[in-house]
């Protein structure tokens, strides 16, 4: 007797001829028959066809050393093979880009899955202030290829040309290339601290040509970027072409 009912007609697997689709807002779909890819370690969460999976920890020696420096662990695995490959992570709001020789600065934390035509590296923050924070640091991906990236809830892509910009740094998933930013110090005192005082004690101020994304949550963990600003915990949002 045939299966019926919203689960099988609603949710069915959804056809696509991109490398990289949204099965759901919330589940990526990437065609194997493009090529490899990089995906975050841990995040298959299902694949058909022959798909095989090799765990590069934080991609060759020089992101190892870095690792150990600054704190940020950025943890991919390869992906080979043949079929459709669907990866997710705890449930997050997944984003897709396409980069045509360009460059995008992304929370580490956030980075979910990219084409292995795409380099990454992960960079110190280059900002007046930086210091201030005990250091902050952020993944570049560049090259030609998709990239996609999670965010907890949907984000705003602002336009920091329009404006001047300012974004609380455990808020802020990515920025275009083009887009310059600094570390602004909040001098309210302890009222900084507490809602209903000035705000945050430190926040990020972008300008140049370009886009920001921007998620409504602070809740951006360790690894991403910093815990919160002030310690130094390693893994902040680091400059588009720092060292």
């Amino acid at each position: 007797m045939p299966l019926h009912g919203t689960l099988l007609e609603e949710f069915e697997e959804k056809s696509s001829t991109d490398p990289f689709s949204l099965q759901n807002k919330k589940l990526l779909k990437i065609d194997m028959g493009y090529g490899p890819v990089w995906a975050k370690t841990g995040s298959m969460v299902a694949y058909q066809g022959d798909v095989r999976f090799e765990n590069k920890g934080s991609g060759g020696l020089g992101k190892m050393l870095k690792q150990a420096v600054t704190g940020e662990g950025v943890d991919m695995m390869q992906c080979t093979g043949t079929g459709e490959l669907f990866v997710a992570d705890f449930a997050s709001d997944v984003q897709i880009l396409y980069l045509e020789n360009d460059l995008v600065s992304v929370n580490g934390a956030s980075v979910l899955a990219f084409s292995s035509s795409i380099e990454w590296e992960i960079h110190r923050v280059q900002a007046r202030g930086a210091a201030m924070t005990g250091g902050l640091y952020n993944v570049s991906l560049r090259g030609t290829g998709y990239v996609a990236v999670t965010t907890s809830g949907e984000p705003v892509a602002l336009d920091v040309a329009s404006a001047p910009t300012f974004a609380d740094a455990q808020a802020v998933v990515l920025w275009t290339s083009g887009v310059s930013m600094d570390i602004r110090v909040d001098t309210g005192g302890m009222k900084s601290l507490v809602r209903g005082g000035t705000g945050e004690t430190f926040q990020m101020a972008f300008g140049g040509q370009g886009y920001v994304v921007v998620q409504p949550s602070e809740s951006v963990v360790t690894g991403g970027h910093q815990a919160a600003a002030g310690k130094s915990s390693g893994g902040g949002l680091g400059g588009l072409l720092g060292g």
